[in-house]
């Protein structure tokens, strides 16, 4: 295994642990409407949130610096291709931040329902957006002879070249995102919180698991006839079929033990759950980080990589940096209540 290999499966760990991390707070504030009913339950999810909403975002920034490290020729190439959505995320995530911020900064009784609210809906279509451009790399772009591509919003919606951002692929994987963060997000405020925001949370999670096995299935096996990188994958490696049966496991134990009121466990199940996604999705794509589905060659860690000396200087940079994260991560969960109350 070179160099380029170890960082390919370092950027899927980073980019594993934002999903993981930021996807409870993305589903938390999505479901915000079906679990809070009045200002005081509101306030207790966003209470719940606050401690760790922005430390979260640090993964997907940190991933992106290691694209431009490790990967600079797919960082240009992506971030150009893709500058329309990246453009939306970027507002979402500025709208996001806004929103829990003047959460508190603005005690009104019209102006605090406002930013509620917008913080809700910018989490919710932030999930979704992050579920379509995942599907966009799963599914591949028209990468020219050039090298370089640009993705309309949407061409025909059949997922075959020309393509665009939105087709029946990608819209299925931003709705099987959205479903699956608003589980992972319900059972962290089933965890974290009490009394009625609580109750209704772990009902939320309850109805919204079927939901997303059905999609989660329906999504597997959409991506066996959207890509044939995947299939090839699991033909010439095939202890690959392990991650989608421990991911499958995964989501059984979840229910299982939210059913037996394990709460903590049945959040954590739904993180292995989410990791066990995107190990499958990178396992089924490797060694291409970008499918071309045009007349350009694919982007993969052999022809995108930067130079060894770039990858072990930044390896040696990468790795106190990565354990000074970890340490703050772990001293700063292992310090959250117990049980969050009202603001």
């Amino acid at each position: 295994m070179g160099l380029g290999d170890l960082w390919y499966g370092l950027l899927a760990l980073m980019l594993s642990a934002y999903v993981v991390l930021d996807g409870f707070d993305l589903g938390a504030a999505a479901v915000l409407g079906l679990v809070a009913k009045d200002e005081r339950e509101r306030g207790l999810v966003i209470h719940s949130l606050g401690p760790v909403w922005d430390g979260n975002e640090v993964w997907l920034l940190a991933s992106g610096g290691v694209l431009v490290l490790a990967f600079p020729r797919v960082y240009a190439t992506a971030f150009s291709g893709f500058y329309l959505p990246l453009m939306l995320v970027l507002w979402l995530l500025v709208a996001r931040a806004l929103s829990i911020e003047l959460h508190h900064h603005i005690q009104h009784t019209l102006w605090r329902p406002f930013w509620d609210a917008g913080f809700s809906l910018s989490s919710g279509l932030l999930a979704i957006f992050l579920g379509a451009a995942l599907g966009n790399v799963v599914r591949g772009v028209d990468l020219g002879a050039d090298g370089v591509f640009f993705c309309p919003l949407f061409t025909d919606f059949s997922a075959r070249p020309p393509l665009g951002i939105l087709d029946w692929y990608t819209v299925l994987a931003g709705l099987c995102s959205l479903v699956v963060l608003a589980v992972h997000g319900s059972l962290w405020l089933n965890w974290k919180t009490g009394g009625p925001v609580q109750a209704r949370a772990a009902r939320t999670a309850r109805r919204l698991w079927p939901w997303a096995g059905l999609l989660f299935l329906a999504l597997s096996v959409a991506t066996f006839h959207v890509q044939p990188l995947v299939p090839l994958a699991l033909k010439a490696r095939p202890w690959g079929w392990a991650l989608p049966l421990a991911t499958l496991t995964s989501a059984c134990a979840s229910q299982w033990t939210l059913r037996r009121g394990r709460k903590g466990a049945a959040f954590l199940a739904s993180g292995a759950f989410l990791l066990g996604l995107l190990a499958s999705a990178a396992f089924g794509l490797y060694p291409a980080l970008l499918p071309s589905a045009g007349a350009g060659p694919t982007l993969t860690v052999a022809n995108s990589a930067s130079g060894d000396y770039a990858l072990r200087t930044g390896l040696d940079w990468w790795l106190p940096g990565i354990a000074l994260a970890a340490i703050y991560f772990v001293v700063l969960y292992r310090n959250l209540p117990r049980q969050f109350s009202e603001d």
